[in-house]
């Protein structure tokens, strides 16, 4: 398991780095443009996209291109590989430019059925449009990125894929701060930031691929037989891998019938989700797939089974304290980096009190899913690596299904707050059907292990949730300090619950053997 935890740390240490530049750029937003209908009508116009971008490029296509890259690499030669190449580009990048083309075309549609509740406000239906318009080649250019992934994810060259995502943020911070003042409708800026970072995602894997010697020549030829495999493969697999995201897509058509911001807090609060998710839950799922392509359980399953078996032991030392913590300092990390006046008048009114409280809240009902969804991200994979859709697709129908059904009982009560706690609900039932599924079919078995370690992380994050319960301030205390004390305080309390669930792990006698389990 010893390159399995470099390559965890070469794309965790790029993927930490996007996220780092991923709260600069959110920070950026919510501190000039605040949380208003502009900025509603932005995250409908952006989600749109970023969602197919999570359902086609990074899940479904992803996974069905691994194994089929796999297979050419090692039972095929370089010109195989590079046929494929170049039909599978060709292919889909025709598909990709027709969908494109259409969501421009059908931009207020669109809107409509992901926002229908802004029907009731003409000039924020105009202004989702007009963003549609422009942020939707983004799917055309970001899956075309993940192509290009794919194939070095294939080749175990993890470094560059796992960087790629900084040049969206980096876009975008851009146009924020200096595109944004010039224009009369400044939240357009962020629509050409989009559109911006999705071409230099693309642009900047090109070169990798060239000195693989697999840089596309497009060319249209959905009859090659690798490429009828993916075009098969992804169809369920969208499904199979991305029922978080078809639920967050859901919360914000539910969210456009409630109250003025409720699209904007569950968007901050979801970024803010994304951060260990994205970490650790992504890097995982990256990492394993070709791993487990390598050693389908036909052929090596006591690999196949250590294999999520380490990852499992991670997803519950990692997810357990950043549960605890996001959901008990979500008021505090809110406050810390998004609260504002605004800096563009009229335009942007900044991040009030309100607008703290209310992302905090969705943020904690959040937290509460994470171990799901970072076990979701290791489980999927587990099922993708041998072309097997069925249980992953069932799972993802009872999820959705089941997220839908609570979303419109918990939305009466919490508003968007419930919408944020169906959704965590709704991936611990994902999660369980995945794992039982695996267990029913004998391909993997918890290791006694497991167990242990599960108990004494719990008592290690129970010490740690006390610490916080009982020392760290309210967010009435919060909200009167300072920018600067706000982050020295959050700083200090970060720390201080990591060391407790250290110290916590230490004691119940949690060793680096334990993490590892049989892969050691």
């Amino acid at each position: 398991m010893a390159s399995l935890g470099s390559s965890i740390a070469k794309v965790g240490g790029n993927t930490l780095l996007s996220r780092i530049l991923g709260f600069l750029r959110d920070l950026v937003v919510a501190r000039i443009f605040g949380a208003d209908a502009a900025t509603d009508a932005f995250f409908v116009a952006f989600r749109i996209p970023n969602a197919l971008r999570r359902l086609f490029a990074e899940g479904a296509f992803s996974t069905a291109l691994v194994p089929v890259l796999h297979d050419l690499k090692e039972h095929g030669g370089q010109g195989d590989l590079k046929s494929f190449v170049n039909d599978a580009a060709g292919t889909i990048g025709a598909a990709l430019l027709l969908i494109s083309g259409l969501g421009i075309l059908l931009a207020p549609v669109i809107v409509l059925l992901f926002a229908p509740g802004f029907v009731r406000e003409t000039d924020q239906w105009n202004l989702s449009a007009e963003l549609v318009r422009l942020t939707f080649p983004y799917v055309l250019f970001i899956s075309l990125t993940a192509f290009a992934g794919g194939i070095l994810n294939t080749f175990e060259r993890f470094g560059i894929p796992a960087f790629t995502p900084v040049l969206l943020n980096l876009s975008l911070i851009g146009c924020a701060l200096f595109l944004a003042p010039l224009m009369e409708r400044p939240i357009l800026a962020l629509g050409w930031g989009v559109l911006i970072g999705g071409i230099a995602q693309l642009a900047f894997q090109l070169p990798s691929l060239a000195r693989l010697g697999l840089l596309p020549r497009p060319r249209f030829n959905p009859s090659h037989p690798g490429v009828r495999r993916v075009l098969r493969l992804t169809g369920p697999g969208i499904l199979g891998s991305s029922a978080g995201q078809i639920n967050l897509l859901l919360g914000t058509v539910i969210a456009s019938f409630l109250a003025t911001g409720s699209i904007s807090w569950l968007y901050y609060s979801d970024r803010l989700l994304e951060f260990p998710l994205g970490i650790l839950g992504s890097a995982l799922g990256t990492v394993i797939l070709p791993r487990l392509s390598q050693r389908q359980a036909a052929y090596d399953p006591d690999g196949f089974a250590r294999t999520i078996d380490w990852a499992l032991r991670w997803v519950l030392l990692i997810g357990m304290p950043a549960t605890v913590g996001l959901a008990m300092l979500a008021g505090p990390i809110v406050a810390t980096l998004f609260q504002s006046d605004g800096t563009l008048g009229d335009a942007g009114e900044g991040f009030g009190f309100q607008d703290v409280r209310m992302t905090g809240f969705s943020l904690a009902a959040y937290a509460g899913g994470l171990p799901a969804l970072m076990g979701v991200r290791v489980l999927a994979p587990a099922y993708f690596a041998r072309q097997q859709m069925r249980v992953p697709v069932r799972a993802a129908l009872v999820a959705v299904a089941l997220n839908g059904l609570l979303s419109l009982v918990l939305m009466v009560p919490l508003g968007h707050v419930g919408l944020a706690l169906a959704t965590s609900l709704a991936a611990f039932a994902n999660a369980a059907l995945l794992l039982s599924g695996l267990r029913q079919e004998g391909t993997y078995r918890p290791t006694a292990g497991l167990g242990v370690l599960a108990v004494r992380g719990l008592a290690a994050v129970t010490a740690m949730g006390l610490l916080l319960a009982l020392g760290a301030p309210d967010l009435a205390s919060w909200m009167a300090m300072g920018q600067g004390q706000r982050l020295m305080q959050l700083v200090l309390w970060i720390l201080a619950g990591a060391a407790a669930y250290g110290t916590g792990l230490l004691i119940a006698g949690v060793r680096p053997r334990h993490i590892q389990g049989h892969g050691a």
